[in-house]
């Protein structure tokens, strides 16, 4: 999508214009550090959110952490915030012990008791609370799936804020200029992200109903248990470390998305992406053999990238851990992490469990005990190849 907007593009919801409210913007210090052209600027920036009703803890809050621009767009997407925290736990029926434990689990600050920091957007959600405890979910199990939520949808947000400023950058615009357009360009953004991501969400519950199975045991106990047996792998980036010190952030950057997009390429059911951890992939099965090859291919689809992209290394292990919040948690976890710390680049080390547990598809080597950080005892390792691998091959 390319927006063409002319340089005096106005801020959407400035529709009228209202009577400003009263502010010394130099005794309060939001000129301070500016001259000339760049303090004209944020003048003109100052006085039209001042004459849009932002008040003046906010325009203080937004220039001490450098977000004034982005405060048009702001109120573009949550409306303008009216409720204090009393006001919205009054509102929503729920106590402010539990609004600051929502808000803490979704990431979010806990504003001073007086400012008026909430939106009508912002009480909507608290109120859903209530909703989803008439369903029998508890506060605990509302906390972990918010918690959840906060993490996916954070990263979501900090890829969508990307998108508008890489569409309305130009050379030499004002500031006042950049926020007027980055308000206009999410104006027409906004309305299609929660379609998007409600429909998403909703093919990934299909796709989870079509691969998770509950057990005769589970059924028969009528609760879930606490732990599952399942494979897990991390596959990492060989020498990321050095190559911190060696080519820029951005590079970096690339090199994980990159990575990302490999891994999220090479899994199907009943295999998972767990996470990206920087230089590392998690993915996770509740079966070894089809974790062994989405592993396997990963390598491949790394080592085809050619010399740009560092090779990979991986390591699996297998056991009881327990599922929350789409992460994994237990000895297979940490294992399989230590296993991938020690494997040459190129190959995939596993634990005796994962050898006997699929043994058949491939070529076992096996390399030896090994003591492992935070691991007791020496654990026996075995390098796995693909069958249809040259025997001579490293």
């Amino acid at each position: 999508m390319i927006l063409r907007l002319p340089p005096d593009a106005c801020l959407p919801y400035a529709a009228v214009a209202v009577a400003a409210e009263h502010i010394d913007f130099v005794a309060e210090g939001l000129l301070d550090g500016l001259e000339g052209e760049p303090r004209a600027e944020r003048l003109a920036l100052l006085e039209h959110l001042a004459r849009d009703g932002v008040p003046l803890a906010e325009l203080l809050r937004a220039t001490a952490n450098g977000t004034l621009m982005f405060l048009p767009a702001e109120r573009v997407i949550g409306g303008q915030a009216r409720y204090t925290a009393a006001e919205i736990a009054e509102r929503s029926g729920v106590s402010e012990e539990f609004l600051h434990a929502v808000l803490r689990a979704m990431g979010l600050p806990i504003r001073d008791a007086d400012e008026a920091a909430y939106t009508e957007s912002d009480l909507e959600v608290v109120q859903l609370t209530n909703v989803v405890r008439a369903a029998g979910v508890t506060d605990e199990e509302i906390l972990d799936l918010l918690r959840a939520l906060g993490r996916g949808l954070a990263q979501a947000a900090e890829t969508m804020r990307a998108l508008p400023l890489r569409i309305v950058l130009e050379p030499d615009l004002s500031e006042h200029a950049l926020a007027q357009r980055y308000a206009s360009v999410t104006s027409q953004l906004s309305p299609v992200l929660a379609p998007l991501i409600s429909g998403l969400l909703n093919l990934h519950l299909r796709q989870m109903a079509q691969s998770e199975a509950i057990s005769a045991a589970e059924r028969r106990d009528g609760h879930l248990p606490g732990s599952r047996d399942v494979a897990i792998c991390f596959a990492d980036l060989v020498g990321f470390t050095r190559l911190g010190e060696e080519v820029p952030p951005e590079e970096l950057g690339r090199l994980a998305v990159r990575l990302e997009a490999l891994a999220a390429d090479v899994v199907e059911p009943p295999v998972k992406l767990v996470k990206t951890i920087g230089d590392a992939a998690m993915l996770s099965s509740l079966e070894p053999e089809p974790l062994l090859d989405a592993a396997l291919t990963l390598l491949d689809a790394a080592d085809a990238q050619g010399g740009e992209f560092p090779q990979l290394r991986a390591g699996v292990a297998t056991g009881p851990a327990l599922s929350r919040a789409g992460d994994w948690f237990g000895r297979p976890v940490n294992l399989a992490s230590r296993i991938t710390a020690i494997a040459r680049p190129g190959s995939l080390l596993a634990e005796r469990e994962v050898r006997e547990a699929a043994a058949e598809p491939y070529r076992w080597s096996y390399v030896g005990e090994r003591r492992l950080r935070g691991i007791r005892g020496p654990v026996p390792l075995f390098r796995a190849r693909r069958l249809s691998a040259p025997p001579g091959s490293a």
